[in-house]
């Protein structure tokens, strides 16, 4: 599979890079606390990372003063596995390069399958801030090494997080996962509770 950059000009259709009034020095030092693990693990908020100028300036410009939560997604991945939206913008800051998987919820046929072939691959390097729109189909990233990845992820406050009533899988229900996270998956990933969307392979960068 190529792998283009966030700089090539396919990226726009998916998001955009952030400018540097964001400075992420601060959020990446703080990250380095957290070791990688072998599987993915993804924290909604964390405190600290949700204080200082750089948080105060996303909440304020990046998201119009809408209640904001930061959290990270980190772990050591090479596959797809699924293909999630929001109905809001996310941010993605790379504290290690990184890999994304991006599709478009246009291409989602019937409002519940999506094909992979329609997948880009987008490299991120350390340090790099980008906003994936509304409409972008993504996921966990993915290593560009043995070593893994740490992203900073930033969403507006309660997205991803446990839904309050049973709901109806019918219509926009049926893809709902979590508040505010709509999410395709595909069967050899084996998420519990997540719709089968996904036709064809199942990405794996490692082969």
């Amino acid at each position: 599979m190529k792998i283009k950059n966030v700089t090539d000009k396919e990226f726009a259709q998916y998001g955009r890079i952030l400018d540097d009034y964001y400075e992420f020095g601060g959020i990446m030092e703080m990250m380095e606390q957290y070791p990688v693990p072998d599987d993915v693990v993804y924290v909604p908020c964390v405190e600290q990372l949700e204080t200082g100028r750089t948080a105060i300036n996303l909440r304020m410009r990046m998201f119009g003063e809408l209640p904001i939560q930061i959290g990270y997604c980190i772990g050591k991945n090479t596959k797809l596995n699924a293909l999630e939206y929001h109905r809001s913008s996310e941010v993605d800051i790379a504290v290690t390069d990184m890999i994304l998987l991006l599709g478009r919820q246009q291409d989602i046929q019937n409002m519940v399958t999506y094909d992979t072939a329609n997948v880009e691959a987008f490299f991120v390097p350390a340090g790099t801030g980008v906003e994936l729109y509304a409409t972008t189909l993504h996921y966990a990233p993915c290593s560009t090494d043995e070593n893994g990845f740490k992203c900073v992820v930033v969403l507006p406050e309660g997205t991803n997080t446990d839904l309050m009533i049973c709901h109806t899988k019918s219509y926009d229900d049926k893809l709902l996962f979590a508040k505010n996270k709509w999410l395709l998956a595909h069967e050899e990933a084996g998420i519990e509770g997540g719709f089968i969307g996904l036709t064809g392979e199942n990405i794996d960068l490692s082969k």
